[in-house]
């Protein structure tokens, strides 16, 4: 009976709460098409999966191939599997070494870039601390939270031009330089030492927030040992929050060291480098974006405030015309749906990047959208909705798909139709030569990019090709065994309408897209 009064509480209070966030935002007017967008025929159906995509969707799904412990096991090092791009953009490969306990001591090193190949060093960082494990994460299931205590940062500059840039963000008191004095690269420089009160790290937007959440994975496969990857927490989108913010998601996974994909040529080379010898990446030519076919998520992804999901595109380059599913979850397994969104639209290419070489940027148009409900309690939110804004009112039914086009999306939500999003696309290859697409990571506070000063300045985690194949009729078919929903027991109610609580809390901000 307690359990029941809480949910009842915290379902009543987000139902008040949800109705003065409509209040507030409610006048927000999504920036709508200039142009008549005539929709294409497959607009009107549902998504089409090719056996391959199902395959690799039903293979995230198998939870005996991935196993995750709670408090995770650290020690070890742990290095970067490719160029990273953090917002801004900052380019950079991380590599990570975690001792024994029971001194939880780290020694991380962090190699900064000019360019997005990691080609070019600018300089080095090493940072030297203590972590201390503490619970599983109420927020972020399957997570760990931490705490980190800095000791010691140094940095090492790497060229004479990175030198005169740095020169002008650190100050020269700060850094022990006498009047007039100047950086010189190769030479190692105390940012941060925690003895002495000294700390230089303010100038550099420097944090190590991310050692705050916590997960690690191994990939059990036949006949090979498994590689295991550590899942650190997400760098902020907005350089003003990064250094106070505490993740919710994820960046890219660091592999262990030992264990690692295979082959990893970048694995290699980060391991070996040092603060003096950073790695040079191989330089690889820019591919064209070429979006025609079927893309699909390489993992159960964790996003900021959206809970876990795994998305499907399909494009058609010729039509210029896109579909998109993305299936939410409750569990960091990608096994026990929530609901799902199908959107579908246009788009068009704007030109090649100023700040991301290699990257495009595209401008998406969202024009209709549907959503099926798996979850009770959101279920019974969206039935109590009665001002018609949100699909059939009391219409909602567990897996029955419902049309919010015809509404103009669903406030109830925090979707409007239709929608511009401004975007950054980026081709890759994986280990296995597959194509990869890089797509624009959201913001942070779960706002959208609608407009060109907001265009995304790093990536998602990427997705894989699944299919070439275009202009086939789509249609959906569900990847799930949950045919209609998984069903809630009452030791799972206070569990849902937690998972309800952050679902709607990002609805709030705005639909994610993307």
């Amino acid at each position: 009976m307690a359990e029941e009064r809480l949910v009842h509480l915290l379902n009543t209070t987000w139902v008040v709460f949800l109705m003065q966030v409509l209040c507030v935002r409610g006048s927000k007017l999504w920036e709508v098409p200039t142009a008549p967008l005539v929709p294409h025929a497959n607009l009107s159906t549902r998504l089409f999966w090719e056996p391959q995509c199902q395959t690799q969707l039903r293979h995230l799904q198998n939870e005996a191939r991935i196993t995750a412990t709670i408090p995770p096991k650290l020690e070890g090092h742990w290095v970067s599997s490719r160029c990273e791009v953090r917002p801004g953009p900052e380019f950079l490969t991380r590599s990570y070494t975690f001792y024994q306990s029971p001194t939880r001591l780290f020694r991380a090193l962090q190699h900064y870039y000019s360019d997005s190949e990691c080609h070019i060093p600018t300089y080095s960082l090493v940072i030297k601390g203590k972590l201390q494990l503490h619970q599983a994460s109420w927020i972020t299931r399957g997570a760990t939270e931490a705490e980190h205590h800095l000791h010691k940062v140094g940095m090492v500059i790497h060229s004479q031009k990175a030198a005169h840039q740095l020169s002008s963000r650190l100050p020269s008191s700060c850094l022990g330089l006498k009047s007039g004095g100047h950086l010189v690269p190769h030479r190692f420089y105390e940012l941060f030492n925690a003895k002495a009160e000294k700390d230089c790290l303010g100038a550099l937007g420097f944090s190590m927030m991310e050692l705050e959440l916590l997960r690690v994975e191994t990939h059990h496969h036949p006949h090979s040992r498994p590689p295991q990857e550590l899942f650190l927490g997400d760098v902020h989108t907005d350089w003003k929050e990064r250094v106070h913010h505490r993740p919710t998601g994820y960046q890219e996974p660091l592999q262990n060291a030992m264990h690692h994909i295979h082959p990893c040529p970048v694995c290699a080379l980060v391991y070996r480098a040092s603060e003096q010898h950073p790695p040079i990446l191989p330089p690889s030519p820019p591919i064209p974006l070429d979006l025609n076919g079927n893309w699909v998520s390489q993992r159960c992804e964790s996003h900021p405030a959206v809970l876990f999901l795994t998305r499907l595109f399909v494009f058609n380059e010729k039509q210029r015309t896109w579909d998109g599913t993305y299936q939410h979850y409750s569990d960091p397994m990608c096994r026990q749906p929530s609901f799902t969104l199908l959107a579908s639209g246009h788009y068009v290419k704007v030109g090649q990047s100023a700040k991301v070489r290699g990257a495009t940027e595209l401008v998406f148009k969202v024009t209709r959208a549907k959503v099926i409900v798996y979850d009770q309690a959101l279920l019974r939110e969206l039935n109590s909705t009665q001002n018609g804004r949100c699909g059939q009112p009391g219409g909602w039914e567990t897996g029955v798909e419902q049309d919010i086009t015809w509404t103009d999306g669903c406030d109830a939500l925090g979707i409007r139709l239709p929608h511009k999003e401004y975007e950054l696309f980026k081709m890759g290859v994986d280990h296995k030569g597959r194509p990869l697409l890089f797509i624009g990571e959201r913001p942070t506070d779960g706002s959208s990019p609608d407009r060109p000063a907001k265009r995304p300045t790093s990536f998602q985690t990427p997705m894989v090709q699944c299919s070439t194949r275009v202009g086939v009729e789509p249609r959906y078919s569900s990847y799930s065994d949950h045919s209609t929903g998984p069903k809630i027991s009452s030791a799972n109610a206070l569990h849902s309408s937690l998972i309800l609580l952050s679902v709607l809390n990002a609805w709030c901000w705005n639909i994610y897209l993307f």
